[in-house]
């Protein structure tokens, strides 16, 4: 994790909630559990980028 770029934390946080809005009509529990981890891939890369730029 700590070789990992802010950039794929930010792009698996997009792909989450692309994913999270697809699935929204088939299953609601996976929707929300898909958008909590795009959430949360965002926030992971936002600090990262963070503690980088240090």
């Amino acid at each position: 994790m700590k070789n990992i770029p802010p950039v794929a934390f930010y792009f698996a946080s997009v792909l989450s909630f692309v994913f999270a809005n697809v699935s929204k009509d088939k299953s609601l529990s996976f929707y929300y559990i898909l958008l909590v981890l795009g959430l949360v891939f965002f926030f992971a890369g936002m600090l990262k980028r963070i503690r980088t730029k240090r």
